[in-house]
């Protein structure tokens, strides 16, 4: 398959008389699968304590978005537990206002879930705004003891080290 490249825009023209080849296929030459995103050099030991949190973060907030449906149930005993943990009376939810509770929660963790994976993809291709995010991420982890407290620590302290950080500037 022969091809001539047009040099403005950047594309090129398959015109193959082959088989199996098509005639007059159009192919962008900078396409992300033609071309790498990713930042020149090895990637830094300790980007792993960024990315593998990330990960684990983004596996377990998964696993609760699946469980959400089947928790309709659980939502008013979690409130009659509530009010007597306080000793307060909370009236129990009807059908409606449960769906939206679980609706609402299904929202909120799908945003979660995104900003976790494309944190993750920021900071693999070495992208300022993703050690940021992370470093954000890390602190709003910390108060979710004791698994959240322990990623966010390891957060941290990969998104302090200097090899991330000259990894991270692009």
């Amino acid at each position: 398959m022969q091809e001539e490249p047009a040099a403005e825009a950047g594309f090129s023209f398959g015109v193959g008389h082959g088989k199996g080849e098509r005639r007059g296929t159009l192919h962008r030459m900078d396409s992300p699968l033609s071309q790498k995103s990713l930042p020149n050099g090895p990637r830094p030991p300790r980007l792993a304590f960024v990315t593998v949190p990330l990960l684990i973060s983004l596996f377990y907030n998964a696993l609760s978005l699946l469980t959400l449906p089947f928790l309709g149930d659980s939502v008013n005993t979690l409130l009659a537990d509530m009010g007597q943990a306080t000793g307060q009376a909370i009236a129990p939810l009807d059908a409606e206002q449960i769906t939206v509770v679980l609706w609402t929660s299904f929202v909120l963790l799908s945003g979660i879930i995104l900003l976790l994976y494309f944190t993750r993809r920021g900071v693999l291709e070495g992208r300022a705004w993703g050690r940021v995010a992370s470093m954000v991420i890390a602190v709003l982890s910390l108060l979710a003891f004791p698994l959240g407290t322990v990623l966010g620590v390891v957060m941290l302290i990969g998104a302090f080290d200097r090899e991330v950080q000259a990894y991270t500037q692009r």
